[in-house]
């Protein structure tokens, strides 16, 4: 099965879901850190204008939200249809390179006050994307480790066919030896549990 190009995408955005959160708390100007805690109740007249730009602060947290809800949905809802037997099980390092670039960024002057700083690192997280869906690595995704998502590298025997191969899995919790239901998605195995 074949990894579409909207789904990666999908994937890819949902990933920088606390890069989002990050340039949201930046978007709060410092005059609102300094006030005093707004009490109605005593009568105060309450203003709730917290970002700069609530637009862009909001919605980008509501896109990756959401992009991250839809990715663990599809990944939940990817048929497991083949039987597999796990022979063997070493756990891969996620690499976490490409994710740290954009957050590192982030504290260097990036700003929703900024079109220009917007625009060139829109260009730059789209070239990262390409990159990592060109090179099959889509799925080395630090909120898929966050939400309990493992990378393994098994040797495993496919039960229609009796090959034995060794792939990249990636499977909710831990991996063990013994039988597993499995569906290739571009170059990784997606496993869950018979």
């Amino acid at each position: 099965m074949e990894f579409r190009l909207l789904s990666a995408f999908l994937l890819f955005m949902g990933s920088y879901l606390p890069l989002a959160l990050i340039l949201l708390v930046q978007d709060i100007p410092a005059k609102i850190w300094v006030m005093p805690v707004c009490k109605p109740w005593r009568g105060d007249a309450c203003s709730f204008s917290f970002f700069d730009h609530p637009y862009l602060a909001i919605g980008g947290v509501i896109v990756t939200a959401f992009c991250l809800a839809w990715t663990m949905h599809t990944l939940k809802a990817v048929p497991r249809r083949f039987p597999v037997r796990i022979e063997e099980v070493k756990s891969i390092p996620n690499d976490l390179i490409n994710y740290v670039f954009p957050y590192i960024v982030s504290f260097m002057g990036l700003a929703y006050g900024d079109p220009s700083k917007i625009a060139g690192f829109s260009v730059f997280l789209f070239v990262l994307f390409l990159i990592t869906y060109r090179s099959g690595q889509i799925f080395l995704n630090p909120m898929l480790i966050v939400l309990g998502w493992r990378f393994y590298e098994v040797k495993m025997k496919l039960v229609q066919s009796n090959e034995v191969i060794v792939a990249r899995v990636l499977k909710k919790g831990l991996l063990s030896i013994g039988e597993e239901r499995a569906e290739a998605v571009q170059d990784v195995y997606i496993m869950g549990d018979i």
